[in-house]
């Protein structure tokens, strides 16, 4: 007895999601440029909402600890919407009065043998001390002849004392940023000293050996003792630091030491350079873990210094790059600078908690976590921000607006990115690529506005870049080398749907499944996991498939069959359970003896009860199958069974659609095994069952009639 069913058969509209137009409320996107409007960052961090409450908490703590971990994938905004909220973070800083920018000076420590000695100055004073050294340097060197000829005829160091309180009073007038109670007097006070030391000590020599006794201190060995580093330097007005390091090293983060040559007679202190944590005291950085974890020759090396500096909150600069006893000790006679930080590592989630098994201290120094979703609800509230971020492009970008309808095409692009009608994906890289390849082909056919047909070009042509591959494996099925039919009726055959992911592109792709059955007890033998060529999600579904067939069939009698299936000519491995149905599907065929439809592909996975299960990469299976039906000649018969569950995963292309709505093609979905079986058969489980149930006792009774042969062998 045959039987058909039409009730899950699905409707042109249910094939993908229309957007209304008119519900947008706007005409097209310059509509959406107001006085007041918002940047694109602020649209963007609508659909993260979620996200954003978390990482202005973190950034509003300024207790030291409490680093931020953002988590989430590549293109959903983490870098450039945290680098907004480090930045309004830090004017709001700023405007509750909170001190926190100063500039770090290196100067000669005179009474520790030349040791670097580090002053944390206000914003600004860094660099006007540098200048009021220099001067004085430069000053001493025009006078110091005659300051040493007076010192000779008066056999006194009362000029050269009168010359230095009047060059000091000019250094603490020219750096008015620094209070008074708070002026390195002490080191003044040094210096004074050294000075004075070095002059109290020169003798003129004789003959002509005076000139070169006075050349020994017009020298950069001399003068330069008095000059200041600035390692870090602001300006007076400044926000708190925000820094990105983008390329992130030992050197770039920790600083360190310039190279000298022999010859160079820059002294030590001169030569230290501030890294990326030294520039943000005060303020906030940001790191990315891939780029450090990349680097395979320093990353752990950087880690674990990252680590320490999180655990002490100062950081010493070394000379990372030299081995030398001479570097070493200059290295080990420094001082440690005390740095508050707040560090903003951007992670995927695989990287963290891969790390977070192999480092789990480090990332207790990251106590608030933010989340970047990458998908998010569709309602109006979400489609008005990726609007107004549309538009907000179209400006930063200065290209033209685009129509509602043409905005619509795009969220309806970015509910394709995620496979799903309810669902937005937040990949802002994605549609910001996208846009900027609509308002081109816009361009090309001399248009001011950006339409509907301009973003479907776009889309086509995306697909056309990167079909190649596709388009040979379809050639090849066309051209009957890669073995599929789909027309007519065949026993123990049906076309699963493949889906192939080449990180650039991925595609559907038909490939045969065959069942053979026949009297044995070694259950269900998969040719492809014989031969180790299958994965372990694949082997996963197939126990489960023999795990339905025992309870359906031997409940209370071994199953005495042996079945083999295998996907034809499939030399590149097998994973995933979304064949399971078909392979099912395929088995009950074979026992039954009743034939498959060949038109109608199958996708989904199976549960022990025999219930559908949703798959991935429905769109690009449907419409992959759909092409080499189109090519091979389509008949009406043709369509793809689908998981039930899987229906609002649907966002098919116009192509598809159309076919449907012309009765080429059909989409029909199934919730349980009962309902794809009568899909693709036209007979119900229970005629299947019960020729399959005659087919295993006749399977019974041949073993049983051979043991006797059996034993006797």
């Amino acid at each position: 007895m045959s039987q058909t069913t039409t009730s899950n058969l699905l409707t042109p509209q249910q094939l993908t999601l229309g957007i209304s137009v008119p519900h947008l409320k706007f005409s097209d996107t310059s509509e959406l440029i107001t006085a007041a409007n918002k940047s694109a960052q602020y649209q963007a961090w609508i659909a993260q909402s979620e996200a954003k409450k978390a990482a202005e908490f973190g950034l509003n703590i300024h207790q030291p600890g409490f680093n931020l971990l953002t988590l989430g994938e590549p293109g959903t905004g983490r870098t450039t919407l945290m680098l907004s909220a480090m930045h309004e973070a830090a004017i709001k800083q700023k405007s509750i009065n909170v001190p926190v920018v100063s500039d770090l000076v290196a100067l000669y420590q005179f009474d520790a043998n030349g040791k670097p000695l580090f002053l944390k100055l206000p914003a600004g004073a860094g660099t006007e001390l540098k200048q009021a050294l220099d001067q004085f340097i430069r000053n001493l060197a025009k006078e110091l002849a005659s300051l040493l000829d007076e010192k000779v005829k008066q056999n006194s160091l009362v000029p050269i004392q009168a010359f230095l309180n009047a060059q000091l009073n000019i250094i603490k007038t020219h750096i008015a940023l620094i209070a008074k109670d708070k002026m390195p007097t002490h080191y003044f006070d040094l210096l004074q000293q050294d000075v004075l030391e070095y002059m109290d000590a020169w003798q003129p020599g004789s003959g002509n050996d005076g000139d070169n006794n006075l050349e020994a201190l017009l020298s950069e060995g001399f003068f330069g003792r008095y000059r200041a580093n600035v390692l870090v330097e602001h300006h007076p007005d400044q926000n708190a630091p925000v820094l990105y390091d983008n390329d992130p090293s030992l050197h770039s983060l920790f600083g360190g030491i310039e190279s000298a040559s022999e010859a160079n007679t820059t002294l030590d202190f001169m030569r230290l350079r501030a890294g990326n944590l030294l520039r943000a005291d005060g303020g906030t950085l940001l790191l990315h873990l891939r780029d450090i974890l990349a680097d395979e020759q320093n990353g752990l090396q950087i880690l674990e210094k990252l680590h320490r500096f999180l655990r002490n909150g100062t950081l010493q600069i070394e000379d990372l790059s030299s081995s030398s006893s001479q570097g070493s000790s200059f290295v080990s006679a420094q001082a440690t600078i005390s740095v508050s930080v707040k560090l903003v590592l951007v992670a995927t989630r695989e990287d963290y908690y891969q790390l977070l098994d192999e480092k789990p201290d480090f990332f207790s120094f990251f106590p608030i976590k933010i989340e970047f979703a990458e998908k998010v609800k569709a309602n109006a509230e979400n489609y008005a921000a990726y609007a107004a971020f549309i538009a907000q492009k179209c400006q930063q970008f200065h290209c033209h607006h685009f129509k509602a309808d043409a905005v619509a095409g795009l969220l309806q692009a970015m509910h394709r990115v995620e496979e799903d009608q309810t669902r937005l994906s937040t990949q802002f890289a994605l549609l910001e690529k996208l846009m900027l390849e609509s308002v081109t082909v816009a361009d090309l056919r001399g248009a001011t506005l950006v339409a509907i047909e301009d973003v479907k070009t776009a889309i086509n042509r995306r697909y056309a870049r990167h079909s190649y591959i596709e388009g040979h494996m379809r050639a090849s099925i066309v051209d009957n080398e890669l073995m599929i039919t789909v027309h007519g009726e065949v026993v123990g055959q049906i076309n699963g749907l493949t889906h192939i992911d080449l990180a650039d592109a991925s595609f559907g792709s038909p490939v045969r499944i065959s069942a053979n059955c026949y009297a044995g007890r070694l259950d269900v033998l998969t040719i492809d996991r014989e031969v180790a060529m299958s994965g372990p999600t694949h082997d996963k579904g197939v126990m489960i498939l023999q795990s339905w067939l025992h309870s359906n069939f031997a409940q209370l009698n071994p199953l005495n069959m042996t079945a083999s299936l295998v996907f034809e000519q499939e030399y590149n491995g097998v994973e995933g359970d979304s064949a399971s149905c078909a392979e099912l599907f395929a088995l009950l065929s074979s026992l039954s003896q009743l034939p498959i439809k060949q038109g109608i592909a199958v996708t989904g996975a199976l549960n022990q009860h025999g219930e559908v299960l949703p798959v991935g990469g429905l769109n690009e299976k449907i419409e992959g199958y759909f092409r080499v039906c189109k090519d091979i000649g389509l008949d009406g018969r043709q369509g793809v069974l689908i998981p039930q569950r899987n229906k609002r995963h649907l966002m098919l292309s116009d192509e598809v659609v159309a076919a449907v709505a012309n009765g080429q093609f059909h989409i029909a979905t199934m919730n349980n095994v009962a309902e794809g079986i009568l899909h693709i058969t036209g007979h119900s489980l229970e005629e299947i069952n019960s020729l399959a149930e005659v087919k295993l006792s006749a399977f019974k009774l041949t073993l049983e009639a051979n043991l006797p042969k059996i034993f006797t062998k």
